[in-house]
């Protein structure tokens, strides 16, 4: 018998906007080496088509953060297109949110990004802050999992007691490309679905919802089972091996194949690198040490 494929339920696991084969703007910008920037905007016209809230997606891919240079030159980067999405923003008081489980590596970026920030709320409260450093607070939320509650509403109950003029939210991402996978950062002034990347869809967090500017920031940490495999077929292709019957597919296909082959039988798996915990650390430290001197000027970071 025939084996029919049911492609209403497909779904490409990715968060990042620049997989999304239905867009055709892209400014690409040339940072440092091997540093890429690509910015996409998202407006009334392309929305419905991109599945995407109107904003400004831009998105830095990078090659490597295992050595000082990089990383630097990394994080010079990301403070640059960081400060250009806030321009507009009042960063006198600001509200820093670490999404994700601390308890899973892959998961982690966010709660490792917080405990870096420099918080200085409490400070502001007691005395007068020196010139160049504004008054963030910062929290992780953790997942609803572990507290039973809803991250949005713990977010919402936040502002409405500490009155932020904006929110920056981080968080690990899913990719649908092996080679983006801990060589992304997207970062936007539209929000954030938490979980949509892997099927976990919460409750919205942007503008709409928060009722100040949010800018989310995040690294694709995971990859799918669908995506490997396709993309390794893609790769034997590249390398000229045949392939018997595959051979007439185009890539959307091919995942579409594999989608409804390995989730029935629960083998499309989450995976992420087993260099994870090393890779996260590195992440961590260019993402905080990046927003603190975006939002404390006069920050001297070493």
């Amino acid at each position: 018998m025939k084996h029919e494929i049911d492609l209403k339920n497909f779904n490409i696991h990715t968060d990042l906007v620049i997989e999304d084969q239905s867009i055709k703007t892209k400014y690409n910008i040339e940072e440092y080496k091997d540093i890429t920037v690509t910015k996409v905007i998202v407006n009334k016209e392309n929305k419905n088509i991109l599945n995407r809230k109107e904003g400004t997606y831009i998105t830095i891919e990078f090659n490597d953060v295992t050595d000082i240079d990089n990383q630097n030159n990394l994080e010079k980067v990301f403070i640059k297109y960081l400060e250009k999405l806030m321009k507009n923003i009042d960063k006198s008081r600001g509200l820093i949110i670490g999404l994700g489980n601390s308890n899973s590596t892959p998961d982690s970026l966010g709660p490792n990004v917080i405990r870096d920030i420099v918080v200085t709320t409490h400070l502001a409260n007691i005395t007068k802050l020196d010139n160049g450093f504004n008054e963030i607070a910062a929290f992780s939320p953790g997942v609803t999992g572990d507290t039973g509650i809803e991250t949005a509403d713990i977010i919402t109950n936040i502002i409405n007691t500490i009155k932020p003029n904006y929110v920056i939210i981080v968080d690990a991402l899913a990719s649908k490309s092996i080679e983006r996978v801990n060589k992304t950062i997207q970062m936007s002034d539209a929000g954030i679905s938490p979980g949509s990347g892997i099927g976990n869809n919460r409750k919205e967090l942007s503008k709409d919802t928060l009722n100040i500017p949010v800018i989310s920031i995040g690294i694709p940490t995971v990859v799918d089972a669908v995506s490997i495999v396709a993309d390794t077929i893609n790769y034997m292709y590249n390398d000229k091996i045949k392939l018997i019957n595959l051979k007439k597919y185009n890539d959307n296909e091919i995942r579409e194949i594999l989608f409804s082959v390995l989730t029935p039988l629960g083998y499309n798996l989450i995976v992420t690198p087993k260099e994870i915990d090393f890779i996260i650390k590195k992440l961590s430290n260019i993402l905080s040490n990046g927003i603190n001197k975006v939002i404390h000027p006069k920050l001297k970071i070493k």
